[in-house]
């Protein structure tokens, strides 16, 4: 499977996903998600921001520590059986890449900010996961990760959101906060 999706590939394409797996490439759209944040909540955007932070942070580091250093299954790239069937476009990366810390990582915010922004804006699930899935589709493409790593990652990133999500209403009821969350 790694090795067919990985073949669908073209100079255009090269440029689109390298710039997509590019990490600073979404700035703009963090920004975005931050001043809809701040329509909506207001101040208590730096109360949902905590989470987010700790958020990102968990899912990071999960994906890193008990999961890459643990399983220590090669990228592809990394692979000699296959390194040189597959179309890499840019940097291979760390020698490790189960699971998918972009996928990790990706899929936390977007079930975050899904759950979060759900009741004021309908479509930002779909259009979050939307974004998730090409982001961690970009790891395929570029030969440092296998399906398996980005399903891995997806999963885990899912599972840490809703954890967090269920902290932070956990904390805002009760200790009384009166954040209006969904």
């Amino acid at each position: 499977m790694f090795l067919f999706l990985n073949s669908i590939h073209s100079p255009v394409g090269d440029i689109v996903f390298e710039w997509i797996t590019d990490k600073r490439s979404w700035i703009p759209f963090y920004i975005l998600l931050l001043v809809i944040t701040i329509f909506k909540y207001k101040w208590k955007t730096l109360y949902i921001g905590l989470f987010i932070g700790v958020l990102m942070l968990v899912s990071d580091q999960v994906s890193v520590q008990l999961f890459k250093n643990v399983f220590e299954r090669l990228r592809p790239c990394h692979n000699p059986d296959i390194n040189t069937m597959i179309h890499i476009t840019g940097k291979c990366g760390a020698k490790f890449g189960f699971v998918s810390s972009h996928a990790a990582n990706s899929f936390a915010l977007a079930v975050f900010v899904g759950l979060l922004l759900k009741r004021h804006y309908p479509f930002i699930v779909t259009g979050m996961l939307f974004w998730a899935a090409v982001v961690s589709y970009s790891r395929i493409y570029v030969g440092v990760h296998y399906p398996g790593d980005i399903l891995g990652g997806a999963l885990l990133g899912s599972v840490i959101a809703l954890l967090i999500y269920s902290l932070m209403r956990y904390m805002n009821h009760r200790f009384n906060l009166k954040i209006t969350l969904n």
